[in-house]
């Protein structure tokens, strides 16, 4: 598919690969392994001297074909397809990082991204500070000396903070780093952080890109380079793939990712502006209003405030619990970007594993909700919140 081709048609189109058969759907190659007309062609492939598939765990049609619409979507130079958004994480940091190695990351992370920076990877030597990813100074102060990987969310889960990609990636370069960037919450359609100085971006695909509740999956994008050189051995030998038939819904997924999302950010909008306005919310986090604290940020490197929200509630966990379970229609689920209303207890839930202060420096209290926006009509979401906020 050429580059000429404009967002949304690439997102139809892009690297579709048509069997002699000349199919209108992307085809689904659910087979894990390849034959060969002779040994001496096995050995050719092998020997990296035939460009063909050998194994489904190194390469397989129709992840290709997801991989190819991905890397147009990002405007990145290749991809690399994972079985799930963590396997996208820990493969984009173990295969680079060696023992003695820094990292300097953001507090504010989603809990698993958290523990493998904090938990994991000192077992094996490898250091990480963590900064407030707000702070410039902090950056400043921490990349003053080498580092090896920088990684951020931004916006950050669960309560929104955004990092100043632009300027963290000049900081990281200086200081010899490689940015890796999990643009989960702001989606490849609202932000593009190659284009601000990033180096590698992750997502969970089970979110927004598949945005159904179906399927898992994850991606990793960076230059060919690194693709090539750093991690697709890594990627081959250890095994963290993505089905065929996972990467098939998701590039059915992807020909209305930007109508789903376009659609939940502006839902998010007017259900933070309505849900500011309420005596019972003690405070409320959307990068989309001028409440926000780094809203011009927002304005500078997103497309819309994207379809997240956060907000707190006087009384802590017992009040957040009889909250969520007043609600009718909205569910109750850690997961995120899907067509259908979420909302979860981050403290209880998604950060559960994070020591009760390290949650208070990245601002989640017993009180904090977290809330994605699905794709059903605001005014009943209003008023399902509505009911559930008179019943506290």
């Amino acid at each position: 598919m050429t580059d000429n081709y404009r967002r949304d048609t690439n997102l139809v189109r892009g690297g579709l690969a048509r069997t002699e058969f000349q199919e209108t759907s992307e085809a689904l190659f659910l087979n894990s392994g390849y034959v060969y007309d002779n040994a001496e062609e096995a050995a050719a492939a092998f020997a990296g001297e035939a460009d063909r598939y050998v194994y489904s765990r190194y390469g397989n049609p129709t992840v290709t074909m997801l991989q190819d619409r991905l890397a147009m979507l990002e405007g990145a130079d290749a991809c690399l397809a994972t079985g799930t958004g963590m396997a996208g994480v820990f493969a984009a940091l173990a295969c680079q990082l060696d023992t003695g190695d820094r990292v300097v990351a953001s507090r504010a992370l989603f809990g698993a991204c958290y523990a493998i920076l904090h938990d994991i990877l000192p077992r094996w030597g490898i250091v990480t500070e963590f900064v407030d990813g707000t702070d410039l100074d902090q950056w400043r102060a921490a990349l003053s000396t080498p580092a090896k990987v920088v990684f951020f969310e931004s916006p950050s889960n669960p309560m929104l903070d955004l990092v100043d990609i632009e300027a963290v990636s000049q900081m990281a370069h200086d200081a010899g780093a490689t940015v890796i960037i999990d643009n989960v919450f702001a989606t490849p359609i609202a932000q593009h952080p190659l284009k601000l100085g990033a180096d590698i971006v992750i997502y969970s695909a089970t979110k927004h890109i598949d945005g159904q509740g179906r399927v898992l999956g994850g991606a990793v994008l960076a230059s060919e380079e690194f693709i090539k050189e750093r991690m697709l051995k890594f990627y081959r030998q250890t095994g963290p793939t993505i089905s065929p038939f996972n990467a098939w819904v998701l590039l059915k997924s992807l020909e209305t990712l930007s109508l789903r999302v376009e659609r939940q950010a502006a839902t998010a909008f007017g259900l933070a502006t309505w849900l500011e306005s309420q005596a019972r919310i003690a405070g409320l986090r959307y990068p989309g209003l001028a409440s926000h604290p780094q809203h011009a940020l927002a304005q500078r490197q997103m497309s819309n405030g994207g379809s997240l929200l956060a907000f707190t509630l006087d009384g802590g966990r017992e009040t957040a619990f009889r909250l969520l379970n007043s609600l009718r229609m909205i569910d109750i689920s850690n997961n995120l970007g899907d067509s259908k209303t979420l909302a979860c207890h981050p403290a209880s839930t998604t950060h559960s594993s994070v020591s009760v202060n390290d949650r208070a420096e990245m601002g989640i209290t017993d009180g904090s909700i977290r809330v994605s926006v699905g794709l059903e009509d605001l005014e009943d979401l209003k008023a399902d919140l509505g009911q559930a906020l008179d019943a506290i």
